[in-house]
């Protein structure tokens, strides 16, 4: 079974930018959606497409700490995992109901990150962004989702806010 990367969690987290201030959904068009979701291993459905946008809003909440953990239950309902041994190995197999393996695969990888390397995964510390991070530092001390657009920016408005302020003691 092919499950999602760190990349395709994080591009799923990532699919509603805020451009000029305004919020976008990438996956708000049926065929960009069905495009973007063939692109990364679904099936381009309508019904996955929906299963995936719910799942996306709910894991967005959960991760920048603004819903709990148990609104993620529902989107798991009827999924099973069942493992066979083959040549290679054990090797896992995931049955979900109609439309929804993508979005239950999406679960798996989040949860797998979770465990694996807990706390990396988290929003970009520009509040006007709105995107994600996985931070892959040694330090895990990561704040912005693009050094050289939000770091920057950040960086700039501190600097700008700095140089504005008048000098301790004058009048």
């Amino acid at each position: 079974m092919t499950w999602p990367s760190d990349d395709v969690l994080l591009d799923l987290l990532n699919s509603t930018p805020i451009v000029g201030g305004v919020a976008q959904d990438l996956l708000a068009d049926p065929a960009e959606a069905r495009d973007w979701l063939r692109q990364r291993g679904g099936d381009g459905s309508p019904e996955e497409r929906d299963a995936v946008r719910q799942v996306r809003d709910t894991l967005q909440g959960v991760v920048r700490g603004d819903r709990p953990v148990s609104d993620l239950a529902p989107f798991l309902e009827g999924a099973t995992y069942r493992p066979a041994v083959s040549k290679r190995g054990v090797e896992w197999s995931l049955d979900a109901p109609p439309g929804r393996a993508t979005s239950v695969r999406v679960l798996l990888a989040w949860d797998a990150l979770e465990r694996t390397r807990p706390g990396r995964l988290r929003p970009c510390a520009n509040t006007e962004c709105g995107l994600f991070l996985l931070d892959r530092s040694k330090t895990n001390r990561a704040r912005w989702c693009s050094m050289a657009v939000c770091g920057n920016r950040m960086k700039a408005r501190r600097h700008y806010q700095r140089t504005q302020r008048p000098p301790a003691g004058a009048c």
